[in-house]
């Protein structure tokens, strides 16, 4: 559970308050236990972007990761670091910035939840091909695609079809890529149609 840090009630810290306490994401978790398997369970150097309130990179430390959590929020650096439950395991650092403008190195897992929607649609390749080029044969990628039916769907974030989503995991291999196109709740309990793809991929060992 976050520790409340005092400060004005924001949207973001909204936010923060809405889903304070809830579980890793799914989608965090299979790539984790899919590295793990693969690599004996030894730890790795893992970039989320977009962390917010930071329930993805607290579960990445409590399994010894070496975690950068980038968000372009200073507030959501503030609440992750406030988190009572942030495991003395791991090593964490924080980079506030918006992640179409971060730079990171190379990287076992890039988790990316519910993040890469908000990127604006002409920065979203450059974005793409950062992440693609940062993860080595093996690595891992999980998160979140937004499709074109989605409520939120609008000329100034990032969506694709099921099409787009192949085309962007070319040279990957799907662990899971499930599709969601159903009524549903935001996490604020507000009324909302979901269209999204849950993803986990690992990306391919070049042929010789």
């Amino acid at each position: 559970m976050s520790e409340k840090i005092p400060g004005k009630i924001t949207k973001w810290r909204a936010y923060y308050e809405a889903v304070s306490g809830n579980p890793p994401r799914d989608t965090t978790l299979l790539a984790l236990d899919r590295w793990q398997e693969e690599n004996g369970g030894g730890p790795g150097f893992a970039i989320d972007l977009a962390c917010g309130e930071g329930r993805d990179t607290a579960e990445l430390l409590r399994r010894g990761w070496h975690v950068l959590a980038v968000d372009s929020e200073p507030e959501a650096i503030d609440w992750l670091r406030a988190r009572g439950d942030l495991p003395t395991v791991g090593k964490l650092e924080t980079l506030c910035a918006p992640m179409q403008d971060a730079e990171w190195p190379g990287a076992d897992i890039v988790n990316a939840s519910f993040a890469l929607p908000f990127c604006p649609p002409d920065r979203f390749p450059d974005l793409w091909a950062r992440i693609v080029a940062s993860l080595g044969p093996g690595g891992y990628f999980a998160g979140q695609i937004f499709g074109p039916d989605d409520d939120w769907a609008n000329p100034g974030l990032t969506f694709h079809d099921r099409a787009g989503v192949e085309k962007l995991f070319d040279g990957f291999t799907f662990e899971r890529c499930d599709e969601i196109n159903r009524d549903g709740k935001d996490a604020r309990d507000n009324p909302k149609h979901w269209h999204m793809f849950h993803i986990v991929a690992r990306k391919n060992f070049r042929k010789n």
